[in-house]
């Protein structure tokens, strides 16, 4: 179903700018989205939902219904990234907060989760007006922890599906660096399963001259980090894709001494459950090789962290969006997808209630400035999700993510 009108802009576009330029400006960590999760209760509230906080943390749950008819889903993200911004934009964050390690970082909305609540709220309040035209039940997740691919899965484990509305179909969005004003789509494996690893290596320090008299756990780590790089380029069939990243390396405190210990941050990405096994296996068979080579004291500590399942787009449920969408935007605004390495755990919430999930991309950066690097061969260059310089244009960001949340809902809901 099309929206009636345009009319909602003029009554809610300047709120809904004000709210996401707010939120850019307060970004929160992941788990710490108390601000954040506040002023999306609020913006529920509003809008005449039921509103429900603290759900698996600090995620918020709004529930409008409005008869019988099915139960759709909208989902955002709310936390942002340990990142100094490097915008320059007015409202660009000055924030440093206390990290997991208890030192101090500055945070931003690097990823772009502040245009995904905003988008979410405005859609939520758009879909208040139109009551008349559907019938059903709206549940609007507010999700915290996307970065730690945690907080899906917290929000289902605090009885998300048991204390509210089951839905019939999961829908959610990203803004990212297409042009803004455009919408990719993609159907089946859309983004990457991922898994991440924090890995203890084990030395016996000593002091920089007598290296004879250590075992350095540097020249483990960084033997580690080398070894790794071959698991996809011999290991992994030329046919399937995956991604080892070494993110983190920490060792040492002077330059002269030789630690005892190093660590390092691990992350894969893999799209089927095979090679996610074999790279997995590959990287702890090198990590604990390494160590006996090395003649490590101790056995490597090696801890998986919380994981995201590959992000599958239901065929028949995403052609059917993808026709609203088309119809309301126009073809020339929808353009395919490539598989994305990168990872999201909203597929979390369609696997565990067993019902379709849609996901799709929509662009944030200024238009002519990405057509400008595409045509230029420059696209690389451009600042992408988690850089400090990635920033949506407001406009027609803003605009485009209200409606295509709204329009997919429409497209669900009855009539």
């Amino acid at each position: 179903m099309a929206l009636p009108d345009d009319a909602w802009q003029t009554e809610l576009l300047p709120g809904l700018e004000s709210l996401y330029k707010d939120l850019h400006r307060h970004p929160e960590l992941s788990g710490h989205e108390h601000r954040t999760a506040a002023k999306a209760a609020r913006a529920l509230a509003d809008a005449g939902y039921e509103v429900t906080e603290g759900v698996g943390g600090t995620g918020v749950v709004g529930v409008l219904r409005n008869g019988g008819g099915p139960v759709v889903m909208l989902r955002a993200d709310m936390d942002a990234l340990p990142v100094r911004e490097a915008t320059g934009l007015p409202y660009a964050s000055e924030v440093y907060a206390t990290g997991p390690d208890g030192e101090s970082v500055p945070v931003a909305h690097a990823c772009g989760h502040d245009m995904h609540v905003a988008a979410l709220a405005g859609a939520a309040a758009l879909l208040a007006r139109l009551r008349a035209h559907w019938s059903g039940t709206v549940l609007a997740v507010f999700q915290p922890a996307e970065e730690l691919v945690a907080g899906a899965r917290g929000m289902v484990e605090d009885g998300l599906f048991e204390r509210f509305p089951r839905p019939d179909i999961v829908l959610g969005q990203h803004v990212g660096p297409l042009p803004a004003g455009m919408i990719g789509h993609r159907e089946g494996p859309v983004m990457a399963a991922a898994d991440m690893a924090d890995v203890e290596l084990f030395g016996r320090g000593g002091h920089g001259s007598r290296p004879e008299a250590t075992v350095d756990p540097v020249l483990l780590a960084a033997s580690v980090v080398v070894r790794l790089q071959g698991v996809v380029a011999r290991e992994v069939p030329a046919a399937e894709t995956a991604v080892v990243t070494v993110g983190r390396l920490q060792a040492g405190t002077k330059e002269n001494i030789i630690p005892d210990t190093a660590r390092l941050g691990i992350s894969v990405r893999s799209y089927t459950p095979q090679v996610r096994r074999l790279v997995v296996d590959a990287v702890e068979r090198i990590i604990n090789g390494e160590a006996v080579v090395s003649g490590s004291p101790r056995p490597p500590v090696i801890a998986w962290q919380a994981a995201a399942p590959v992000l599958v787009n239901d065929v028949a449920a995403t052609r059917a969006v993808l026709a609203d969408l088309t119809a309301h935007f126009g073809q020339e605004r929808l353009m395919p997808l490539p598989p994305i390495a990168a990872s999201e755990d909203v597929g979390v919430f369609g696997e565990a209630a067993g019902v379709p999930t849609v996901f799709w991309f929509w662009g944030g950066p200024d238009a002519e400035v990405v057509t400008t690097a595409f045509l230029e061969g420059r696209h690389d260059q451009l600042p992408s999700n988690h850089s400090p310089e990635f920033a949506p244009v407001v406009q027609p960001t803003l605009t485009t993510g209200v409606e295509a949340l709204t329009v997919a809902a429409l497209g669900r809901l009855g009539g």
